[in-house]
């Protein structure tokens, strides 16, 4: 039993010595830009083979046709002279790729009779009535195929012809510079065109990213080749109707919460008339409950439009300090520490909407709220703390559900509609920032909202604008 479970984690265990596999480019742009290169590559490998084809065919032709017109010659101007100077003769007649000799033909492969070829009709007519014999051997020094003619002269001396057949030369250093010139360009202009194709839908990806938190944003340019502008066309049409049903269900969601509040009204003035005054506290506290949880709804609807606000340059730390003061003077518990000493482009009614909200939510659940500021070189960081309970991490991402509560990790007697936070995660994506909850080692909870620097001066220099 032992040595099988010792053979299965052989089996599945990974292999060191493995190869790593071959990852694909993730973007299409890769993609393309590698199926491009690729296929391009690939036609310029085979027209280069068959360029040095070609010029390795065409070379032996030439090569074949000289060496008929030459034999002819040779075998002709051997006749007339004298046996003793052939020799000499020989030597001056050699050739880069074929030399004569007056040796006989040695054994090898004899070319079949039904081989054709334009030098070897030139051969035969020049030397008619006169035998010859071609055979293919290999020679002893460097084992290269060799085409060996032989034949006889007029007094029986044997006439033999050794041809080399023209071995393939690498190609010169032009021909590469060539090559490498053209791969170049070729990766450029692949690189340009896919780009350009590539773009309309970087475009598009970027829209569907930021849909989310400006239905309002403008539409997309409906150009480029025909998908694209088909996609741009239905993705335009999605927007516009995504912003009439989110109108609607603003709309609904408002008249309903502002009716509402004239029945509940009246409610409470018959509940204030009951006799029974513990039945009258109950109904009270059910009116009261309802009353927020209108209130909330208003509150929740009108946070869609918060978009609608035109940014401007704003001077942070002047925002929160009036925001603090007018808690102050409300006599609730909230202090305020650090500065940013810049000022960013932005909504201010809806980022003081939001502080407030935050701050709210920390007097409800932990009874005093501090804000804190502090600023980097990318973002804006305001810190809202209390010293409450806080939430168990698992819940940290579910309170921003709209209506959801937490009644155990927080304080039972607080209530509470479950819109708080709802409402101001919705306001943190009208402003582009990004809201984070954690609970802090020394306790509490904290709300981190991280304000992107849109437009970044001193504070010091808003005064004097």
């Amino acid at each position: 039993m032992r040595l099988r479970r010792n053979r299965q984690r052989h089996a599945t265990a990974p292999d060191a010595n493995a190869a790593p596999r071959c990852r694909r480019p993730h973007s299409l742009f890769g993609r393309l830009m590698l199926i491009w290169l690729v296929g391009l590559t690939v036609v310029l490998g085979v027209s280069q083979g068959l360029i040095l084809g070609e010029r390795g065919r065409a070379a032996r032709n030439t090569m074949f046709e000289n060496l008929a017109s030459d034999v002819v010659t040779v075998v002709a101007l051997m006749d007339a002279l004298p046996a003793a100077e052939r020799p000499v003769w020989l030597a001056r007649l050699e050739r880069p790729r074929y030399r004569f000799l007056l040796a006989p033909l040695p054994a090898g492969h004899a070319l079949a009779e039904d081989f054709d070829h334009p030098a070897l009709t030139r051969l035969r007519q020049g030397m008619a009535g006169r035998a010859f014999e071609i055979r293919m051997a290999l020679r002893r020094d460097d084992r290269h195929p060799t085409l060996y003619l032989g034949t006889r002269l007029g007094d029986g001396s044997p006439f033999l012809v050794e041809a080399l057949a023209p071995r393939t030369q690498a190609p010169p250093a032009r021909i590469l510079a060539s090559i490498a010139a053209l791969v170049l360009g070729v990766v450029l202009l692949t690189w340009l065109a896919v780009r350009i194709a590539t773009r309309p839908l970087s475009r598009l990806a970027q829209a569907a990213q930021a849909l989310g938190e400006d239905l309002d944003r403008a539409p997309l340019p409906e150009e480029g080749p025909v998908e694209v502008r088909r996609a741009a066309v239905a993705f335009n049409r999605m927007q516009d109707r995504l912003r009439g049903l989110f109108s609607e269900r603003t709309r609904i969601l408002a008249a309903v919460s502002h009716d509402l509040q004239t029945p509940l009204t009246r409610m409470r003035l018959r509940a204030e008339l009951m006799d029974d005054e513990r039945l009258r506290e109950k109904m009270l506290a059910d009116l009261a409950a309802m009353q927020a949880l209108v209130a909330e709804g208003l509150a929740y609807a009108g946070s869609t439009a918060a978009a609608k606000e035109a940014p401007c340059v704003t001077d942070l730390d002047a925002l929160a300090t009036s925001l603090v003061a007018d808690y102050s003077d409300a006599g609730r518990p909230v202090s305020l520490a650090g500065r940013c000493g810049r000022a960013v482009g932005t909504r201010p009614r809806t980022l003081r909407r939001l502080l407030g909200n935050l701050i709210d939510n920390a007097l409800k659940f932990g009874g005093n709220a501090e804000l804190t500021l502090a600023a980097s070189d990318h973002a804006i960081a305001i810190v809202v703390r209390d010293h409450g309970p806080g939430i168990p991490p698992a819940e940290l991402d579910k309170v921003f559900e709209p209506f959801y509560r937490i009644e155990s990790s927080r304080n039972r007697e607080t209530g509470g509609t479950g819109l708080g936070l709802a409402i101001a995660r919705q306001l943190a994506a009208v402003l582009g920032a990004e809201l984070r909850l954690r609970n802090h080692p020394d306790g509490g909870l904290e709300a981190r909202v991280s304000l992107p620097l849109e437009t970044v001066r001193p504070s010091a220099q808003i005064g004097g604008q």
